[in-house]
């Protein structure tokens, strides 16, 4: 039974993994078994993650990649394919969250959460759909946010991990048939990351409080545990779901 929780002789491709949960997705992955290329703008800092990868014996290879282009996103399975030899697993985690009041966030800024957090995740998404062989597994990295809220004005950010949700439901419907791709989504409860950096002091204490029976943030290795699920054949009948990963917010 465990062996269908393995990821050996698989490759996957992580996104946003210059930081936070990204560089514990890239980590994770490769002590699961699969060789890992990783993409984020960052390029100091994905190198830093290539090296922690290939600590756990694991190949990787890293490209700079800024998800809202799609030729970057073709660049990255490119190079994925190249130097590791095949696509099986995305973790399309790449994305960004802020918090503007609504009457005062400019359209600039609201298009470029979505550009990121929504069409970032299509764009890689379709280009690994293109090389991926029947088996293979996509797991878009949503939000608690897309069903509740925090009591934050995340307009933007909201709309935008609600829109993966629908997203993910549509392109399982669409390629788990055709094309053997399984694709689900993910939704993170309070985990530390550079968003939650940006909460004003004692915020994130009132939300465990308030909001989380568990009482408590997330572990990045739980979240990881997790996605390791999605990605291997442990979860070779599950396609099309969004599975919150948050202490219990969404039964509060």
């Amino acid at each position: 039974m465990l062996q269908r929780f393995s990821l050996e002789g698989k490759v996957a491709v992580v996104t946003g993994a210059s930081s936070g949960l990204g560089v514990a997705f890239a980590r994770g992955l490769a002590e699961a078994g699969a060789d890992v290329a990783i993409g984020a703008r960052r390029k100091d800092r994905l190198e830093e993650t290539r090296l922690l990868v290939e600590r756990t014996g694991r190949r990787c290879v890293a490209v700079p990649t800024d998800v809202t282009r799609p030729e970057d996103c073709e660049a990255l399975v490119a190079a994925a394919v190249a130097e590791l030899g095949a696509v099986d697993v995305l973790i399309n985690n790449a994305g960004v969250g802020t918090a503007v009041p609504a009457v005062r966030e400019t359209p600039a800024e609201f298009r470029q959460v979505v550009d990121i957090n929504l069409h970032g995740t299509y764009w890689m998404a379709q280009a690994c759909a293109r090389v991926m062989r029947p088996g293979s597994s996509i797991v878009n990295i949503g939000s608690i946010l897309g069903e509740t809220t925090a009591g934050l004005p995340q307009a933007a950010y909201s709309a935008s991990k609600a829109a993966v949700i629908g997203l993910t439901r549509d392109l399982a419907q669409q390629w788990t048939g055709r094309r053997g791709i399984r694709v689900n989504c993910l939704e993170p409860g309070f985990f530390a990351s550079e968003m939650t950096e940006q909460y004003q002091p004692g915020y994130l204490e009132r939300m465990m409080e308030l909001r989380v029976p568990m009482r408590r943030p997330g572990d990045p290795e739980e979240l990881v545990a997790a996605a390791i699920f999605l990605a291997s054949d442990a979860s070779s009948y599950i396609t099309g779901v969004t599975l919150p990963v948050d202490g219990g917010i969404l039964i509060t």
